[in-house]
C-alpha cells in the first residue's frame, strides 16, 4: 500500500496463526488455484473472502487494460476490506499468483464467524477498516467524477461520494487542463457534467443520489415480501446506536439511509468530547466504525433509500420508500434526525452548492482554501467548523446574532476560536444579502445594535443556524411538538393519545410516540438533548423498549 501505512502493515495485513486458520477452514472450503487465476474481480458484489494456504494471491488495480500492484498476501494472510460485511462492490482485483491452495468462506458464514469468535473478530474487523481508510486515501478505484466548482449538483455528489468513504477521482472542467481528453473519450459534453464514469465504464449523467448508489451497489435491493422486527428510519449517531444493539440481540434490523450514515454529526470534522475518545474523531470516521458495527451484528442497511411515509393505521406497520418500495415492520425507530433551519434571504435556494454550504468538511475546505469565509451559528457544530476552516481559509468569520457563545457552545470550542488568529466574532451580527451572478460573489451583514451594514467579497458561506426536524414524511401518524419534533412518553397528554387511539392499557414508554412500538431517538425527538452522546444513548436505549413491544405484538 501507500507508504503513509507501511508502519501499520501489521495491522493491515496480519498472518493468521495455525490455529486462527483451522477455525476459520472449519466455516469454509479448501481449493487448489492455478497461476493467473482471478479469485475476485472488481466491481464484483458478494465477494468472497480467501485465506492463503500455499502460493500468494496479488491484490491489484486494473486501469486501462494494465494492473497496479496494491499487495501481495502470502500464507497466512487474507484478502477483503469493509465491503466483506456489506454490499458494496469490490474496488480491486485478486488474482492467484502461481499454483497454491486457499480456504474459501462465504459472507454469511464470515459474518457468524466475525459475532461468534472474539479474536478473529478484532483481527479480521480492523484490518477491514484500515484496508479501506488506505484505498480511500490512495484513491483506489476505477471511479471518476468530473464536475464543475460552481455547480451545486458535483458538490453533492463529491460530497455523497466522500461521506460513504468511496475512492474517486475527481476532475474539474475549469481547473484541469486535461479534461477535454477524458470529456472525448467518453463522448460527454460540458452540458453534461457532473458526470459519474463507474468502473465498468458506465456512465451517468448528471445521476440523482439514488442513481449514483444504485449504479455503485452501495446497498442492497429491498425484500418486499420481509416484516422486519424494526425499520430504523435514518442512518445517524441515533440510528445506528440502535442498530447495533438491536442486531447485536438476534433482531431483523434494516436501516433506511437518504444520503450517508452519521447524519448531521457526520459532517463534523472533529469531534472532541465524545467519551473515549480523547484526541478527538471526525464524524465520518465514528460513523464509518459505527455503520461497519452494525453490519457486522446483521443489520441490512440501505444507502440512498428515502422514507416518504409512514402508514400506522394497521400492524405490521408500512414505510413507503421514495422509489414506491413498500417496507412492513413491527416496530419503528424514527431517527430521521434534523437540518440546519434555513434563514429568510432572497436568492438563498440560487446560492446554495454554489457558496451557499451546510457542511464543512474537507471537499468544502479544498473550495475555500485561502480565502476568507463566513460561518453562521452559535453552536457546537458551527464551532467546529470554525476551527477545522481556519486551518486553511484565509480569515473565518464567526457570525451569531447573541451577544457571545458562551450560552450555546462548548468551553473548549470557544477557547479555540478566541486563541485563532484568523477567527473573528462578529457578535450581534445577521446576514441581509447574498450577491452574485452565478454563484456566491458577495455578502452584507449589519450589527443589530449599532445597524451599521457592511459588505465583504465573500464567496463561501456556511449556515449552521438552528435546527427544523426531519418529520414531513411522517404525515400525522404520529403527535408532533409546535416545532414538529417527534413528542414521545410522558411528554404526550390524554387528548394526544385519544387522537391517535392509543390502544394499550400502559402509556407510551419515555422514547415511545402516540403510536404502539414507533419510537423516536436523537435529534428528531421533542426535548432531546442535541449531543451525540445523547443521540447514542437514547439509541441504544431504545432497544429494551422495542423488545417490550415485540412482545405486545
Amino acid at each position: 500500500m501507500t507508504d503513509a501505512y507501511v508502519e501499520r502493515r501489521e495491522q493491515m495485513f496480519p498472518r493468521l496463526s495455525p490455529a486462527q486458520m483451522s477455525r476459520i477452514a472449519a466455516v469454509g472450503e479448501r481449493r487448489t488455484v492455478r497461476a493467473g487465476e482471478i479469485l475476485s474481480e472488481l466491481g464484483e458484489q458478494r465477494t468472497r473472502f480467501f485465506v492463503v494456504i500455499d502460493g500468494a494471491i496479488a491484490v491489484v488495480q486494473p486501469v486501462d487494460g494494465r494492473e497496479e500492484p496494491i499487495t501481495v498476501l502470502g500464507p497466512g494472510e487474507f484478502t477483503g476490506e469493509i465491503n466483506m460485511l456489506s454490499a458494496r462492490r469490490a474496488l480491486v482485483r485478486a488474482r492467484a499468483v502461481g499454483d497454491g491452495s486457499i480456504v474459501v468462506v462465504d459472507r454469511d458464514p464470515l459474518r457468524a464467524l466475525v459475532q461468534t469468535d472474539a479474536e478473529l473478530s478484532e483481527i479480521l474487523v480492523r484490518a477491514f477498516i484500515l484496508r479501506r481508510v488506505a484505498l480511500v486515501a490512495r484513491g483506489v478505484s476505477g471511479l471518476v467524477l468530473i464536475g464543475s466548482q460552481h455547480s451545486a449538483r458535483t458538490l453533492r455528489l463529491r460530497e455523497f461520494l466522500s461521506r460513504n468513504s468511496q475512492p474517486f477521482t475527481y476532475h474539474d472542467v475549469e481547473r484541469d487542463p486535461d479534461v477535454q481528453t477524458l470529456l472525448d473519450r467518453f463522448q460527454i459534453g460540458v452540458d453534461d457534467v457532473p458526470v459519474v464514469v463507474c468502473e465498468g465504464g458506465q456512465v451517468l449523467r448528471s445521476p440523482s443520489i439514488e442513481a449514483l448508489a444504485a449504479g455503485l451497489g452501495l446497498s442492497a435491493d429491498v425484500d418486499a415480501g420481509a416484516t422486519r422486527d424494526v425499520v430504523i428510519v435514518g442512518a445517524g449517531p441515533a440510528g445506528l446506536a440502535a442498530a447495533v444493539y438491536a442486531a447485536s440481540e438476534g433482531l431483523d434490523v434494516l436501516v433506511l439511509e437518504a444520503t450517508a450514515p452519521g447524519g448531521q454529526a457526520g459532517s463534523s470534522s472533529r469531534i472532541e468530547n465524545y467519551l473515549g475518545f480523547p484526541a478527538g474523531v471526525s464524524g465520518q470516521e465514528l460513523a464509518g466504525r459505527a455503520l461497519m458495527q452494525a453490519e457486522k451484528f446483521g443489520t441490512e442497511v440501505a444507502i440512498a433509500r428515502r422514507a416518504v411515509a409512514l402508514d400506522c393505521s394497521s400492524a405490521p406497520y408500512t414505510v413507503r420508500l421514495a422509489s414506491g418500495e413498500l417496507v412492513r415492520t413491527r416496530t419503528v425507530v424514527i431517527a430521521s434526525g434534523a437540518r440546519y433551519r434555513k434563514p429568510a434571504l432572497p436568492d438563498l435556494a440560487r446560492f446554495e452548492g454554489a457558496g451557499i454550504m451546510y457542511s464543512a468538511t474537507h471537499v468544502e475546505a479544498q473550495l475555500c482554501k485561502e480565502e476568507e469565509v463566513a460561518v453562521v451559528g452559535g453552536g457546537n457544530s458551527a464551532g467546529q467548523a470554525a476551527v477545522f476552516l481556519a486551518q486553511s481559509s484565509a480569515s473565518v468569520n464567526v457570525l451569531v446574532r447573541d451577544k457571545g457563545l458562551v450560552e450555546t457552545m462548548s468551553r473548549y470550542l470557544i477557547r479555540r476560536i478566541d486563541d485563532s488568529p484568523n477567527i473573528v466574532l462578529r457578535a450581534r451580527t445577521q446576514i441581509e444579502a447574498l450577491e452574485g451572478a452565478d454563484r456566491l460573489e458577495r455578502v452584507r451583514w449589519r450589527e443589530l445594535d449599532t445597524g451599521a451594514c457592511e459588505t465583504r467579497a465573500i464567496r463561501h458561506l456556511f449556515l449552521m443556524t438552528g435546527a427544523d426536524p426531519n418529520t414531513a414524511w411522517l404525515q400525522g401518524c404520529v403527535a408532533l411538538d409546535d416545532k414538529r419534533f417527534v413528542k414521545t412518553g410522558a411528554d404526550l397528554g390524554p387528548d394526544e393519545l385519544d387522537a391517535a387511539r392509543w390502544p394499550l392499557g400502559r402509556r407510551p414508554e419515555p422514547l415511545e410516540s402516540s403510536r404502539p412500538g414507533v419510537f423516536a431517538v436523537g435529534d428528531v425527538r421533542s426535548g432531546s438533548v442535541k449531543r451525540v452522546a445523547a443521540a447514542v444513548g437514547e439509541g441504544s436505549a431504545c432497544v429494551q423498549l422495542i423488545h417490550r413491544a415485540l412482545r405486545e405484538r
